[in-house]
């Protein structure tokens, strides 16, 4: 990547937004011990997510959702896409059974069909673009075309020679496909979805791109790579990735399509190989991220005009295979416990809270009802925990169950000792949590 030093000189926007930018968060499901959707719901609000994608259209996640008032993206995955593309009854099913079926009290705003299609999927390219205007035409039948809106996220590798930024165009050989799914965009008012992960780029580029212009560190204008054509200045590559992708959809003169990006994030974890996967990175550029995304200034190309992000992701997928880093791109671990904390203070928004001070220490589920009361009986007596607002009459007596009594007696013990890791563990039938006992009505 060259990086040329020039003057500053903005361009004209063409694209139009037609509200303040977001940032959401990818909800993957690849984990040994995924939690249950009522459990998922309660760290949303805990964090205040207000924009979730999924990557399926999961009916227990919805039913979860359902009146929380959380916008909520749902996916097609690639599984289906052959079926849906080919048939427009199989289109009109799926939306009756997975949108219809919630919408309105689950808050559905957009439709993923598949997910980079292009490169993980390639033969079912041929379809794509019959999916999306299938998909389109089962939600005008069911009136809610105008609330829903309906893309595909497509992975950045099919922009080529993406700096500078104005020289960027899409892999030619896709645009049989490309420009009727870009027709479709843009007459249904939709969005251009793309998935951005400087990490990668950081790691193939072999030492040519900085690490602090991929973690969208504030950097001196004489440290800042130009594009020579525009002279446009670019501090990150978010940003010089997202004009790229402006600037290939103006190539097949497409200029009034706003771009979201539909992932991306940083590992907090990696191979020997993978030096940069860090805490302390993944923290700079997920914090970097949000503060960058809501603060609504945009990108050199389009300044002003916002570019709606969700994070990959919330949770930890222990499951996913491939190298260690692929594991580990999550904002919590299973238990709702933050991987790290974010360097938010202040901004009142999106996963702004101070979630060291807010985990708390539950009975896990499935405990053996033995175990617990042995536990409980321990906490109440040699752990010191008083235990009479568990008594009939009481408080906290009901509802009357041993999970109930136990939660209230582990958090109690946990909150004592400093809330400590080790202080919640009860042999085993204990497990820390970011999510309020409280807000399950036990007590």
């Amino acid at each position: 990547m060259a990086l040329l030093l020039l003057l500053l000189v903005l361009t004209v926007s063409a694209v139009s937004a037609d509200e303040d930018a977001f940032v959401g968060v990818n909800i993957g499901t690849d984990l040994s011990d995924m939690p249950h959707p009522t459990q998922v719901v309660a760290l949303l609000k805990a964090q205040q997510i207000r924009h979730v994608r999924l990557y399926n259209a999961d009916r227990g996640m919805l039913l979860a959702l359902a009146n929380t008032g959380i916008k909520v993206a749902i996916s097609i995955p690639n599984e289906q896409l052959l079926g849906i593309g080919q048939s427009n009854s199989t289109a009109a099913n799926w939306v009756s059974q997975n949108v219809v079926a919630h919408y309105p009290a689950t808050n559905i705003t957009t439709i993923c069909v598949g997910s980079e299609v292009l490169t993980a999927l390639p033969n079912a390219a041929r379809v794509l673009v019959s999916a999306l205007k299938f998909i389109q035409s089962a939600l005008v039948a069911s009136n809610l075309d105008k609330q829903i809106k309906v893309s595909t996220p497509l992975a950045s590798s099919i922009i080529l020679d993406s700096f500078p930024p104005s020289q960027a165009f899409f892999n030619h050989s896709w645009n049989p496909v490309l420009i009727p799914m870009l027709n479709f965009l843009q007459s249904t008012g939709s969005y251009f979805m793309i998935n951005v992960y400087p990490y990668f780029d950081y790691m193939q580029s072999n030492g040519v791109i900085p690490l602090d212009y991929t973690l969208l560190k504030p950097l001196p204008s004489n440290k800042e790579a130009v594009d020579a054509n525009t002279l446009l200045h670019y501090s990150n590559v978010f940003d010089a990735m997202v004009d790229a992708a402006y600037f290939a959809m103006a190539y097949l003169n497409f200029t009034n399509i706003p771009v979201m990006v539909t992932e991306t994030g940083w590992p907090s974890k990696g191979d020997s190989n993978e030096p940069d996967a860090t805490l302390d990175n993944a923290n700079t550029y997920n914090s970097n991220l949000i503060k960058h995304v809501l603060n609504n200034t945009g990108t050199p190309r389009h300044p002003g005009i916002s570019v709606s992000t969700y994070i990959y992701e919330l949770y930890n997928e222990d499951t996913k295979p491939g190298p260690v880093s692929e594991k580990n791109w999550g904002l919590f671990d299973a238990n709702g416990v933050p991987v790290y904390i974010l360097h938010l203070t202040g901004s009142g928004s999106v996963l702004a809270n101070d979630t060291a001070n807010q985990t708390f220490c539950t009975a896990k589920d499935g405990a053996d009802a033995k175990m617990l009361q042995a536990a409980l009986d321990w906490a109440c007596g040699p752990g010191k925990v008083d235990c009479s607002p568990l008594l009939q009459g009481q408080a906290c007596y009901e509802p009357d169950n041993i999970f109930a009594h136990a939660t209230y007696a582990f958090n109690t013990y946990y909150h004592q000792m400093g809330r400590t890791p080790g202080s919640c563990d009860f042999n085993g039938v204990a497990t820390i949590t970011t999510t309020n006992p409280s807000m399950w009505k036990l007590f």
